[in-house]
């Protein structure tokens, strides 16, 4: 039985709402570059709006992914494993709630990001959300994939951003070393419990672009079998 008839019918393809799924946890990813800008400039009641964006978008992904688990048939007319669907969704799932726990730490504590460390932070933040781009990318290719039977030319492009999602998180793991470094270097000159919180927030940052890279190693994982 051809698997395009199947790909086409939204009721019956969990593909779709993934993707779905897969663009709201990146909008919540992106909606950081806004807030980010808005804490630095110290525009708290601004910041909070875009915090309040930022947990909506998160809770329409929470609501996506219940949608999905509820009504992901147990036997697929595709060639992928319900298993490996509610494993993308779970991961995908991440990145709208770390892009939620950045913003929560931030706005609680009224971080700002000392001088020293400001262009390699907005580095470290602007790659994980590159990376998160990508991943979308790549999910956004998944039915079409399938259509093709996972070969072709739609294949190798898949390869191809997946290839890219290793070498973004690779960028952001060395900004990631390069940050802890320099706050080392001038912890001494800033109260400790704001070290403490800007070794977290480092941390939480680059976990965001650690999740999308997780998508495309699930896709991957499909990809080989």
């Amino acid at each position: 039985m051809p698997i395009t008839p199947f790909i086409k019918l939204f009721s019956q393809s969990p593909l779709r709402p993934l993707q779905k799924h897969m663009a709201v946890a990146y909008e919540t990813a992106q909606a950081l570059a806004i807030f980010y800008a808005e804490t630095q400039q110290l525009h708290w009641v601004e910041a909070k709006i875009s915090q309040q964006k930022i947990i909506r978008l998160e809770n329409i992904a929470d609501d996506l992914k219940r949608e999905l688990r509820t009504h992901l048939p147990k036997s697929l007319f595709l060639p992928v494993a319900r298993g490996d669907i509610l494993a993308m969704l779970s991961t995908q799932d991440k990145i709208a709630n770390q892009a939620k726990d950045i913003a929560a730490l931030m706005l609680g504590r009224q971080m700002v990001i000392p001088e020293p460390l400001q262009v390699n932070f907005r580095t470290l933040l602007t790659l994980s959300l590159a990376t998160c781009e990508k991943a979308k990318l790549a999910i956004d290719e998944f039915d079409e994939l399938l259509e093709c039977g996972f070969r072709g030319s739609e294949l190798q492009f898949v390869e191809t951003m997946i290839d890219e999602l290793e070498r973004l998180e690779h960028q952001t793991d060395e900004i990631q070393a390069i940050l802890r470094e320099h706050l080392f270097s001038i912890e001494k000159s800033l109260p400790p419990i704001d070290v403490i919180f800007l070794y977290k927030l480092i941390d939480f940052v680059g976990a965001l672009a650690d999740h999308a890279h997780d998508v495309g190693g699930k896709l991957q994982i499909l990809l080989a079998r």
